[in-house]
């Protein structure tokens, strides 16, 4: 059968719609409906990276997104190829990921209800996406693709971004395109300033407080409003505490870091304390508040790109901006003041923190981060996935010069080894780190075909405690015992070496040395720890 293909398709316009708006490299997994999505891939400029389950793709292309900072197509096919990539994109709602969900559709004649058979048919395949993304956009005639793609890609990206969602029918991308091909499209987002009158307010009443205190959100790292946020706080001499989404905000170790064990007391009595407290880039959700226990006590300014999220939990001064926008108009306005007890200060809580986490026995959850922190190259990106590591990651680890992201915002399982991937094919010089329990590994265990198909520099940490870790720690002691926590799993050495990836059993003694020779391996790579880590002691309860 001849494989010639005499004219462009539907399927051909929606890779030249991608091109010309900017993308490089797309994300998926083929079905029947989107055999002409994927047969126009190869003759398309486009880098493709397949995943083997629709899900783990949506992972890939949001860690792309996220290390990126642009708009990472996502490319499946109707019915279930469409919902599996449901929780990847809860995930990339939740951290403001510009993924641009594109799937088939069944033929138009079955669209709207009417119940033709077709394979894959839903009654309205639109509605399971619509309280997940920001935008869903239909195509039904081959003449709307550029339009409605440079519409979703203009809505991925403007604050707050998000994932977004275009569908196809099967028919339209199969037939003759009828238009030109696609040279230009504009889809560049609209900014989002503060309003000055607000930013005076704002200015007048930091310079004003006693105690000024920022907490910096993950929309401070979005934004790459990082240089602002520490212009603002040297300015103001005003401690900063980062959320566990905001990791990397503000730096690690300078005096004025709090950095971020918001799961602790001492720092959310401190943060109470302010009489003004400046939220940048969060909605002082469940974790950012310590599970709903603060209470602040001062006046709070809140930066905020999401509208729905100003004021949500707290009565604030709201000015609904780009973070980077109204920290630079911040930074500029207040007039600041001469360096005093901020530091002292913050050093003097970071030292209650820690003597907290010393009167507990927790000596080998300290070590172990410590190993994972010394074998990590400075400017490594990692992630993390829903697993005791992780958690202790968010309050306790320093990213240094690199991304850190972890499945916190959605709180799914399976993040951290796909998303590595997708962190690793936007750069494939550098090694990436995934930290995975075992149950959260079995989620994206068939992922380690696609590290080895591409040869992507990932190496793949799993922690094996014989369960989900902490379900067990929270049924222990909130019911006494534990169920349906318990896992039978395999030799997840051997299982990697089947895959033809290198794998080693390691020890809390020898993680450092193994982890550092498997990041310093072009490849991909697994360690698998043997342990049953802790938590430390939770103050919120």
């Amino acid at each position: 059968m001849s494989t010639a293909h005499p004219t462009r398709t539907g399927g051909d316009l929606v890779l030249e719609s991608l091109t010309a708006l900017g993308a490089t490299t797309v994300f998926g997994l083929p079905g029947q409906h989107a055999l002409g999505l994927f047969d126009a891939l190869r003759r398309s400029t486009l880098c493709y990276t397949g995943l083997r389950v629709e899900n783990n793709a949506g992972f890939a292309a949001d860690a792309h997104a996220r290390v990126t900072g642009g708009v990472t197509p996502l490319l499946v096919s109707t019915g279930p190829g469409a919902l599996l990539t449901l929780a990847a994109l809860q995930e990339s709602a939740a951290a403001s990921a510009p993924v641009l969900g594109i799937s088939s559709q069944i033929p138009a004649a079955g669209l709207g209800g009417g119940r033709k058979g077709y394979l894959h048919e839903l009654r309205d395949q639109r509605a399971s996406f619509r309280d997940v993304v920001k935008s869903v956009h239909s195509v039904r005639h081959a003449s709307q693709i550029p339009s409605a793609l440079a519409d979703a890609w203009r809505s991925a990206l403007e604050a707050p971004a998000g994932p977004v969602w275009v569908e196809i029918p099967q028919d339209v991308l199969l037939a003759p395109a009828g238009v030109p091909p696609v040279r230009a499209l504009d889809a560049a987002p609209r900014p989002l300033p503060p309003r000055p009158e607000l930013i005076e307010e704002a200015a007048a009443a930091l310079d004003a407080a006693r105690r000024p205190v920022v907490l910096a959100g993950g929309g401070v790292v979005r934004a790459g409003a990082q240089a602002a946020l520490r212009r603002l706080a040297e300015k103001l001499d005003a401690p900063v505490a980062c959320t566990f989404g905001g990791k990397g905000a503000f730096p690690w170790e300078h005096p004025l870091s709090l950095r971020s064990w918001l799961e602790d007391r001492h720092t959310t009595d401190f943060l109470e304390r302010a009489d003004v407290l400046l939220v940048v880039g969060s909605g002082l959700g469940e974790l950012s508040s310590n599970y709903h226990t603060f209470h602040p006590s001062g006046r709070v300014i809140q930066i905020e790109a999401d509208l729905g999220k100003l004021e949500s939990n707290h009565q604030a001064l709201g000015v609904h901006a780009d973070a980077a926008l109204a920290l630079g108009a911040l930074a500029d306005a207040v007039t600041g003041r001469p360096r005093g007890t901020a530091a002292d200060e913050a050093r003097a809580l970071l030292d209650r923190v820690h003597d907290r986490i010393a009167g507990q026995d927790l000596k080998t959850e300290r070590r172990v981060l410590d190993a994972v922190r010394e074998a990590l190259p400075d400017d490594a990106p990692s992630f993390w996935d829903m697993t005791i590591l992780g958690y202790w990651a968010w309050s306790a680890f320093d990213p240094r010069n690199a991304p850190f992201h972890s499945a916190q915002g959605a709180g799914g399982l399976g993040y951290g080894f796909p998303a590595a991937l997708g962190a690793a094919v936007a750069d494939p010089a550098r090694p990436v780190l995934a930290v995975s329990g075992d149950g959260g590994a079995m989620y994206s265990i068939a992922e380690l075909a696609t590290a080895r198909q591409y040869g992507l520099p990932v190496t793949w940490l799993i922690v094996d405690d014989g369960g989900y870790g902490i379900l067990r720690e929270y049924m222990t002691d909130a019911f006494g015992e534990a169920t349906a926590t318990e896992l039978a799993r395999p030799d997840f050495v051997a299982l990697a070496a089947s895959f033809g990836v290198p794998a080693v059993r390691t020890t809390p003694d020898h993680l450092r040395d193994d982890l550092t020779e498997a990041l310093s391996t072009p490849g991909p790579s697994v360690v698998v720890l043997p342990a049953v880590l802790r938590m430390f002691a939770p103050t919120h309860l």
